[in-house]
């Protein structure tokens, strides 16, 4: 291979995505790679606890536009909201019990859902004791920071 189709075969793989470029031809081999400045850092899964909010005066950033309102409701129910941007799932793993259903009771610290975000998977806490009134999601819907998740009724 002659130098100056050698160059423009570099002048490609810089000029393109891709960062290896290998030629096996009767006449001989080339190998032309492209050395990264800096390596972006390893992503590695985690699975955190977040404690959720249970002011129901909570509302979502005025940003959203996607996070429905809450319902009027009675007297003393507080929301448990989304602590992130995410995905929303009622249960461990598919097929799996879910943490809570309408009616459970739930202590202070309960595990009531898990928030996905970014391939993390976030066990949302309950900040009060009382009664699931409502699931106000469906399992696999993305929410807002914010997002009412529950409304429980304390006690």
């Amino acid at each position: 291979m002659n130098e100056a189709k050698l160059k423009r075969l570099i002048r490609m793989v810089e000029d393109s995505d891709i960062d290896e470029l290998e030629i096996d031809r009767p006449f001989g081999r080339v190998r032309i790679t492209k050395r990264r400045a800096v390596e972006p850092p390893e992503v590695i899964a985690a699975t955190e606890s977040v404690p959720a909010r249970a002011d129901s005066l909570l509302a979502p950033p005025e940003t959203s536009e996607t996070a429905p309102a809450p319902a009027p409701r009675e007297p003393g129910v507080v929301s448990i909201v989304a602590p992130m941007v995410g995905t929303f799932f009622v249960a461990p793993a598919p097929g799996a019990k879910p943490y809570v259903s309408e009616g459970d009771r739930v202590a202070v610290g309960q595990v009531v859902c898990i928030v996905e975000a970014m391939k993390l998977m976030n066990e949302v806490q309950s900040d009060v004791a009382g009664t699931i009134r409502e699931i106000r999601v469906e399992n696999g819907q993305a929410v807002e920071y914010g997002q009412e998740l529950f409304t429980v009724a304390p006690g």
